[in-house]
């Protein structure tokens, strides 16, 4: 496995593998990595002949600087565990390699970035479309993939992407999840054992949200049976609870009123949670079937 900490030996790796005709996947991430991330190696390891793993902690979609400095940062063992599933390259650039001058450069993505995470962390999205931008014009892969449970995030790429002329695929891929249905996060790293054990409301949420919606329920009912759980548990808040259009990510009041992309099943709404765990903050999502 080749690891570069630069963009220009980088760049020349992949030119020559690409003169051989060999296509890229590229793996986008911030370290601490988790089965999640190497389940995302693993697929695009089956589509792509070399794989990369970038493993850079943007400071420019820290919307919070405590956030940013206590972000988890395990590089030695990130390179050991994609050793052991055969990823060929990694880029762990430091911030200077990636910002060799502040940036100026803003990103709007209108309305993808006013709801949900882009209404509670202003500027996040901003800084996610300009690393992202950078990453696939450094690397330029065949295709990228990204995990779902960061669902908004794949969102606004997808946009960026589309409206860029980024000549790659995309794929989302299914969120990985601990036996006891909590998302894999590298911010789970961060929780005491009391605190993982309380992480599990989210997933509750989700799922009582789910069967309540599918049985007839409102939106307004479901939230107030998420917000419940949250009540019943010591040491969590929630953030927001919301039902979204799978595409566009419009707010929905109908549950039958989603505008699912390809490769979803038509009408398929996402409901999406966010909240914290002391001061650890979560997110989660799940399709409504």
């Amino acid at each position: 496995m080749e690891i570069f900490k630069q963009i220009a030996p980088l760049k020349a790796f992949l030119n020559a593998q690409k003169r051989a005709g060999k296509s890229v996947g590229l793996v986008p991430t911030m370290g601490a990595l988790h089965a999640g991330h190497l389940s995302l190696i693993k697929v695009s390891k089956a589509q792509n002949d070399v794989t990369v793993c970038s493993i850079f902690v943007n400071p420019t979609q820290f919307n919070n600087p405590n956030d940013l400095q206590k972000y988890p940062r395990t590089l030695d063992k990130d390179t050991l565990l994609l050793e052991k599933v055969e990823c060929d390259a990694v880029f762990c650039p430091e911030a200077s390699e990636m910002y060799p001058e502040k940036s100026i450069i803003k990103f709007d993505f209108g309305h993808l970035d006013r709801v949900m995470e882009g209404a509670f962390r202003p500027g996040h999205f901003s800084g996610v479309g300009l690393v992202v931008s950078k990453l696939f014009n450094i690397i330029q892969p065949t295709r990228a993939y990204f995990g779902q449970k960061d669902w908004q995030q794949f969102a606004v790429i997808r946009r960026l992407v589309d409206e860029l002329n980024f000549d790659l695929e995309l794929t989302s891929v299914p969120t990985s999840r601990e036996d006891d249905g909590l998302a894999m996060s590298s911010r789970n790293l961060r929780l005491n054992p009391d605190q993982r054990q309380a992480a599990t409301v989210f997933y509750e949420s989700l799922v009582a949200a789910g069967q309540a919606l599918q049985h007839g329920k409102t939106i307004r009912e479901a939230r107030a049976i998420v917000q419940a759980k949250f009540d019943e548990r010591q040491g969590v808040s929630l953030e927001y609870f919301e039902l979204a259009d799978s595409k566009n990510l419009n707010i929905l009041e109908n549950v039958n009123a989603s505008d699912s992309p390809s490769g979803l099943p038509v009408g398929l709404p996402i409901m999406c949670i966010a909240g914290f765990v002391g001061e650890v903050r979560l997110i989660d999502n799940m399709f409504l079937q």
